[in-house]
């Protein structure tokens, strides 16, 4: 069946593709230069959204494919049987070779831990068998991250950073034969690498890169000069992948930045290490300031074409992304462990702590979002995989939820154990008890909220993605940059599409056939369906009132993006919950898990959608504006 928004997008593609591109998808006449030029560079990075969309993404027009996630996606036998070897190997060598403690406290991973982790292949978990890596796959890497992640966050960190978003990702997907075959053998079991992205005054905005790389005059190598802050594995690494800004091109008679991708040996004559970064959790993280000065790169290490740079990172991280959620789901496993462990030990006013309300909705919760976190993660795995479509949002609403709820898993499970959570673990021990270091695994969790895209980004990010078919039909008649002619043309095509969509997002809502589901999660299925009906509606009256200035309203998409996230997590762990008990788990138990979660998220999500009509919003950001013009000098008094 194609999609309702299939026929009108269509439409407006092909009026538009005889045509050159006389302006973005978004108007930026009336945006200041430095954020027209960031918005221009991030589009013309982006490729657009496969029109059939994904899962996560048509909740967002009201559709609720089902069917896409159920049957759940469960991995087959084949194929965790070709990982099972490794990962008893990981396992067992990460419990009695790795004193995650000691590594805290040295701020250095042991450097036989790290030669005897490549030599098992954990850094080459993706890398395929003819370039030295264990070729398994991304459900497969899902569960040595959950491992790894059970056991040490720094170790994780390295094992990561080095395979998701350093050198073997980008060559994966974007490298030539002779790139793969020259790098890939080096950091698949003997060299780290590292990704070189952020600058002191470019983050999240690439359009304020100033490393730069320029043709030699003999046109055979890219010389580089600048500056990298926050480099992730540097200190260990032999090889880089680094983002760089090669001389503009002309767009439309308009000059457009460009980003291009480059592989670097850190070897390289002019290449400086000259800071290491310290942090307050992950105390093992490599993370430092590197300095290019005419540093000669061979033109053959660029990576895909000049200009695609941020393509090449945006797209990495596509997939990249997914070990974060991975890890977290390992470390919300061991808080879970010991929360439960310590809630049916710990007696106070003459009971288990577990059996007093106040600590047993933290448990419950802790279990149900766990429980959650491990459905989205492996159930986008399984679907990357597979090659089921693009999948950008749903990799970064794993990203961003997974994080975020393993954060409060974190600090509950810190509450929970009370003052034995806030003691460092080598405290415990001297004094007699078990070392259970909750307040390291606190301290090293909260940088997941900003690795590799902060849940802020990931928001603005999903939300960009939401608006996309909207854009389509309708974007170009708010776009004072296009002409009159065309905007007025944009005016009937899109009117004719809506007269026919909207209509459709008051009934309807069918979750399709649920005979296969238990009749405990029909319900909650069913109310995806009709709540992501509520969703699409929702955000085409924000589009209606606030026209081109709604990216601006960044709190009020975030709102829809936190529904469209709850309900992405809703009908996965209901498919997850059914392939659980067809496997002969316990019925009572996982419905146990699975419903308390959806109550849960329910509530989440009606407090979203009572925050599109009534909040602080305005005042808040005006409430800000004074502060930052020097008013409210009563607050800063009576300080040090």
């Amino acid at each position: 069946m194609k999609s309702s928004l299939e026929a009108p997008e269509k439409q407006i593609a092909e009026e538009t593709s005889a045509k050159p591109a006389a302006a973005p998808v978004i108007d930026t006449s009336k945006m200041s230069a430095g954020k027209a030029a960031a918005l221009e560079l991030a589009e013309s990075s982006r490729d657009p959204l496969d029109e059939r969309g994904s899962f996560a993404s048509n909740l967002f027009i009201g559709r609720f494919d089902f069917d896409r996630i159920f049957p759940f996606p469960k991995q087959s036998a084949e194929d965790a049987a070709l990982a099972e070897e490794f990962l008893a190997q990981l396992r067992s060598y990460l419990r009695e070779n790795v004193d995650a403690d000691e590594i805290d406290r040295t701020g250095e991973i042991p450097q036989k831990n790290i030669d005897d982790l490549f030599a098992m292949g954990a850094f080459a978990i993706k890398v395929p068998k003819q370039y030295g890596g264990l070729g398994l796959s991304q459900v497969n890497y899902g569960r040595a991250a959950m491992l790894l992640g059970s056991w040490d966050a720094n170790l994780t960190a390295l094992v990561s950073a080095h395979q998701s978003i350093g050198v073997p990702q980008p060559l994966l997907l974007f490298g030539t034969e002779e790139q793969k075959t020259k790098y890939l053998p080096r950091v698949a079991r003997k060299e780290i690498s590292a990704f070189a992205l952020t600058e002191m005054n470019a983050g999240s905005d690439p359009a304020n890169m100033s490393l730069r790389a320029d043709l030699s005059e003999d046109g055979t190598a890219w010389v580089l000069n600048g500056e990298k802050l926050w480099c992730t594995n540097l200190i260990k690494a032999g090889v880089l992948v680094v983002m760089a800004k090669t001389p503009p091109k002309m767009v439309n008679g308009k000059e457009r930045k460009q980003i291009s991708a480059f592989i670097v040996d850190v070897a390289t004559p002019g290449l400086e290490i000259t800071y290491r970064c310290h942090f307050m959790g992950l105390r093992a993280l490599y993370n430092g300031i590197v300095k290019f000065t005419n540093v000669r790169v061979p033109r053959e290490n660029l990576i895909a074409k000049e200009g695609q740079g941020l393509k090449v990172a945006l797209t990495t991280l596509n997939t990249g992304r997914l070990t974060i959620p991975a890890a977290c789901v390992g470390l919300s496993k061991r808080l879970v462990e010991i929360c439960r462990k310590w809630s049916s030990e710990r007696i106070q006013w003459g009971a288990p702590i577990g059996q007093h309300s106040a600590i047993a909705g933290k448990v419950a919760e802790m279990a149900a979002n766990t429980f959650a976190m491990e459905a989205i993660t492996f159930l986008t795995s399984a679907l990357v995989d597979r090659k089921a479509g693009d999948l950008r949002i749903e990799t970064a609403m794993c990203k961003m939820w997974c994080t975020e709820m393993t954060w409060k898993i974190a600090d509950d499970a810190m509450q929970v154990r009370g003052g034995r959570g806030y003691e460092t673990a080598q405290s415990l021990a001297g004094r007699g008890e078990e070392p259970i270091a909750v307040e390291r695994f606190l301290r090293d969790c909260r940088i997941n909220l900003i690795f590799e895209g902060s849940s802020e980004i990931m928001r603005l990010f999903i939300a960009r993605e939401a608006l996309d078919p909207h854009l389509k039909v309708g974007g170009a008649i708010f776009n004072t940059q296009l002409p009159m002619a065309t905007r007025i043309k944009s005016m009937f095509s899109s009117g004719s599409f809506y007269t026919r969509w909207y209509p459709k997002q008051w009934f309807g809502g069918s979750a399709g056939n649920l005979d296969k589901l238990h009749a405990d999660l029909r319900e909650h299925v069913q109310f995806g369906a009709t709540t992501s009906k509520k969703l699409a509606r929702g955000l085409f009256h924000a589009m209606m009132r606030f026209g081109p200035k709604l990216d601006r309203e960044q709190l009020l998409l975030s709102r829809f993006v936190g529904i469209a996230t709850e309900l992405f997590a809703m009908s996965a762990t209901c498919a997850f919950a059914q392939s659980k008990i067809d496997a002969g788990e316990p019925a009572d138990e996982i419905l146990s898990l699975a419903g308390y979660f959806c109550r849960s998220a329910r509530m989440r999500i009606d407090h979203h959608f009572a925050g599109t009509s009534e909040n602080a919003d305005k005042a808040g950001y005006a409430l800000t504006q004074e502060l930052l013009a020097g008013k409210h000098e009563e607050l800063g008094r009576g300080i040090v």
